[in-house]
């Protein structure tokens, strides 16, 4: 099986049934695989053949699945981008996956217009100036000649940004992708009867591959809102009668503080509210229960090499073990705790997380060296440090991997020092996270500026808003004289870490 076909197969099974919901709109199975299709024979009237990458940057929008199954069906490997990023950051994923299409969504054509790369630029589903529309052409589409796909042919390059500072393309195939989704599905139990609401980006590794996928695998329908906004979530669930969710912790407790009549809203039919890129304390975890009225939270941990998978936190868990990551890996996974290459970690212990899955990538696109060092004899080195409890449950402690982890977004230090280094006034800069109850971290810049320099914090913000995703900008700037160095001269983040608490 795999995702062209499993496509098709609910077109014919559950033709007449709603696989998307949008603003009020549905697309039943039937018509999706039909979109489909042709937006694959438009792809082939353009050149795009098998194994030949389609670059999307969309928000939650129909377009992105009628685009991405047509890639799909037309035998090339998607491209999913972060709709936040600026267009040198694009430029860079455009050219690195050598994407010959690059379909965005109108509403981000001021930073598609800004992109160098030689890919066709087409809208998906806004009128702009110079540019075709997809959605204008699926009507009279040509005809499309199916490709033989096969099971293990590259489906995905998902992005990751790795700790040199430029993103890894973690390429998989149409089987990593389909278990990715069982395992969603298996984790929380879903069926056909389910109702997905997608209100977290489509183009993230979990909210795609793990829910979306679980979504179309079964048949169940998925639900889109455009953008996470507290009361449009709200609205979302009240009236499409969704059953399972899955976002940021953030993105629950936001509709609390923000959202005056918030015990108003019905959220009686959901079943199952999903939460990952990092724990929450077990006195949040009591406040959600009783303001979603709701015993059912899950906590997911993965990582996009692995498609995601990894281990979840039961609902019954939340509580006792707030802030563990779970104890087992899910169905289809193999989890160990390493204190080194040979020994194991026993309770009590703390070692690095190795993964092995079903769903796990095939290896970083054009990067042996950096896929040989992901891996030993077959398992995944997350990177990820954690403790076992005397119960086995696993606590993260730190990461080998210079990451923060802000409202569910990777960011890698290294990514924005390389960009504040770009600023002729910046002699050195150092980036941490500081822990943050709602956000789990945001980020902090130590930077040493040149002699007789007067930097100003707004002014580097400015300096980096055309280089940087907004969310990969510090929250803060601390200006210092010198930053902590070892002997061999590399910065001590543990010391500036130590500042944040």
């Amino acid at each position: 099986m795999n995702l062209v076909q499993m496509l098709e197969r609910n077109g014919r099974k559950f033709a007449h049934k709603d696989c998307l919901r949008y603003a009020g709109h549905g697309w039943t199975f039937a018509q999706v695989a039909e979109r489909a299709r042709a937006a694959a024979g438009v792809l082939q009237a353009w050149g795009v053949a098998k194994g030949d990458r389609v670059a999307i940057m969309s928000q939650n929008t129909p377009g992105f699945v009628f685009a991405f199954y047509g890639a799909l069906s037309a035998g090339a490997v998607v491209v999913p981008i972060n709709h936040k990023l600026m267009a040198p950051e694009v430029d860079y994923i455009l050219g690195h996956s050598r994407a010959k299409v690059f379909f965005f969504d109108g509403a981000l054509a001021p930073v598609a217009e800004k992109i160098a790369a030689p890919v066709r630029k087409v809208s998906l589903d806004s009128a702009v100036e110079d540019h075709q529309r997809l959605e204008d052409l699926l009507d009279d589409a040509p005809a499309f000649t199916p490709v033989q796909v096969g099971d293990d042919d590259p489906a995905e390059i998902l992005y990751t940004s790795g700790t040199t500072g430029k993103p890894k393309g973690c390429l998989h195939s149409h089987r990593n992708v389909i278990m990715a989704g069982i395992t969603g599905a298996l984790a929380v139990k879903m069926d056909q009867n389910d109702r997905l609401l997608m209100a977290m980006p489509i183009w993230h590794s979990s909210p795609l591959n793990n829910w979306f996928m679980a979504a179309q695998y079964l048949g169940a329908a998925t639900i889109l809102v455009r953008e996470y906004h507290p009361l449009h979530f709200l609205q979302a669930v009240q009236n499409e009668k969704c059953t399972v969710y899955f976002g940021a912790p953030i993105s629950y407790l936001m509709p609390l503080q923000m959202i005056p009549n918030f015990a108003e809203f019905d959220l009686s039919s959901m079943r199952a509210w999903i939460y990952g890129g990092g724990p929450i304390a077990a006195d949040t975890a009591r406040r959600l229960a009783e303001a979603y009225k709701s015993d059912n939270f899950y906590q997911v941990y993965g990582m996009t090499e692995a498609g995601p998978t990894g281990t979840t936190l039961l609902p019954e868990e939340q509580v006792a073990k707030a802030g563990s990551i779970g104890k087992t890996a899910l169905p289809g996974a193999e989890l160990v705790v390493m204190k080194d290459e040979t020994h194991p970690a026993a309770p009590g212990e703390a070692g690095e997380i190795w993964l092995k899955a079903d769903s796990m990538m095939q290896g970083y696109l054009d990067d042996p060296a950096g896929t040989a060092a992901a891996f030993h004899d077959g398992w995944y080195r997350t990177g990820d440090v954690a403790r076992i409890d005397d119960d086995g449950y696993l606590f993260i402690v730190d990461r080998t991997k210079d990451m923060i982890v802000t409202g569910g977004e990777n960011v890698y230090s290294k990514e924005v020092e390389d960009a504040l280094s770009a600023h002729p006034q910046v002699v050195e800069a150092a980036v941490v996270g500081r822990p943050h109850p709602e956000w789990g971290e945001t980020v902090v810049a130590y930077v040493v500026a040149a002699k007789d320099a007067a930097l100003e914090a707004e002014a580097l913000k400015t300096f980096l808003a055309d280089r940087l995703a907004k969310y990969k900008i510090p929250r803060d700037f601390v200006l210092v004289d010198a930053l902590p160095h070892t002997p061999t001269g590399k910065i001590m983040k543990f010391k500036l870490r130590e500042e944040q608490g």
